[in-house]
């Protein structure tokens, strides 16, 4: 868990807090009986997913991005600890995606911002660029096409 953690901008203190969030509220349950575990193997599972969802519910919260930009949070270091070959692979495709993401028109990358990192809904992005919701919905689905369509394009 820590080092998922501080894979995804987190700091060995921070992935200790997750945690120790994460078993109480695994024991609540256990103690509750909302979640009966069949083997060690289902607990340490369930565990790690009640983690890994509370730091990414912290990644979305108010405190966390007051702190951060989205480019400090698709910021990667070179020198940071040798990955698995499918975490070299995954990183390498965010680079790319982020690289061709800078590349969309500023409303594009506005709305997909809004949509994808701050989790608003279309409606509310509509509210905020001043177009019909239909227009917003259909932004997205074009600047995502453009997207994918660009990824496409660099990878052949």
């Amino acid at each position: 868990m820590e080092r998922y953690i501080n894979q995804n901008n987190g700091t060995t203190e921070q992935a200790k807090d997750i945690y120790q969030d994460a078993f109480l509220a695994v024991w609540q349950q256990v103690k509750s009986g909302k979640f009966v575990p069949a083997n060690e193997t289902a607990i340490n599972g369930y565990l790690y997913q009640i983690a890994k969802n509370k730091w990414v519910d912290y990644l979305r919260s108010n405190t966390y991005k007051k702190t951060s930009q989205l480019t400090d949070t698709i910021t990667f270091s070179e020198e940071e600890e040798d990955y698995s070959e499918s975490g070299q692979e995954e990183e390498s495709r965010i680079k790319e995606t982020y690289a061709v993401f800078k590349e969309l028109g500023e409303q594009c990358k506005e709305v997909l911002t809004q949509f994808y990192f701050y989790k608003k809904s279309i409606r509310e992005i509509a509210e905020v660029l001043n177009m019909e919701e239909a227009s917003a919905r259909n932004k997205k689905y074009r600047c995502m096409q453009k997207l994918r369509e660009m990824l496409l394009e660099k990878n052949k």
